[in-house]
């Protein structure tokens, strides 16, 4: 299945986050021999665990919310973070940034999905973080893109519809605030069940878990 996807999604030059948050780390070893590279997991003490314990070659990122509290768990070494939701956020992200010298790329999460969630920004919000004079100090953060979850639906013109949502929210704020910054590019949006859908739609990042892994293990 891995390289069955692996070649659909080189055709837009889409990359894989293979999601293996629960899986032992000899799964992951599975795919890492493969040659895959980049690993997301949602919760920072598990992730932690398996960066110390598996090669260092491995890109992590982290797709779940995250607590101010954990960012220092991750911060030596985190690739990239999927879920800024808010300015709060962002300021500790920098904090601990600055003290291992290091600027992290972070994605904007805004809620495009019917379905309630806690989490995720609108375009007003993410106006009001970009406009601030504390964002504008941010030193130790570099934002990269946008990340977003479709409803959880068989629907697939209203997931195409969220997901064309996000595109234009990408494409208003790099008009708006990212015109110059060539980092500014990613858009993560589209997990097992509607990869295709959002790959289609211009995903530049996808987020599979259970099509590589099987489902998950919550014991």
């Amino acid at each position: 299945m891995y390289e069955e996807i692996a070649r659909q999604l080189a055709k837009t030059n889409t990359r894989l986050v293979a999601v293996s948050k629960t899986k032992p780390p000899e799964d992951i070893l599975r795919l890492y021999e493969k040659g895959h590279r980049i690993f997301g997991e949602n919760k920072a003490q598990e992730l932690q665990e398996k960066y110390e314990e598996l090669p260092k070659d491995i890109e992590w990122h982290f797709i779940g919310h995250l607590q101010r509290n954990k960012v220092k768990y991750l911060a030596p070494f985190i690739a990239m973070l999927h879920a800024a939701d808010s300015l709060r956020l962002l300021k500790e992200v920098n904090k601990q940034a600055k003290k291992h010298d290091r600027v992290i790329p972070c994605l904007l999460q805004f809620h495009i999905a019917e379905e309630d969630t806690k989490y995720g920004l609108d375009l007003v919000e993410a106006r009001e973080i970009l406009d601030s004079e504390v964002y504008k100090n941010l030193e130790n953060i570099q934002i990269c893109g946008v990340m977003g979850m479709a409803t959880f639906t068989d629907d697939e013109k209203q997931v195409k519809k969220e997901f064309d949502e996000l595109h234009h929210i990408f494409d208003t704020l790099k008009a708006e605030y990212f015109a110059e910054d060539p980092t500014f590019k990613e858009i993560s949006m589209g997990m097992s069940g509607d990869y295709k859908i959002a790959q289609a739609a211009g995903s530049t990042m996808v987020r599979i878990g259970t099509l590589l892994f099987g489902e998950r293990n919550y014991d």
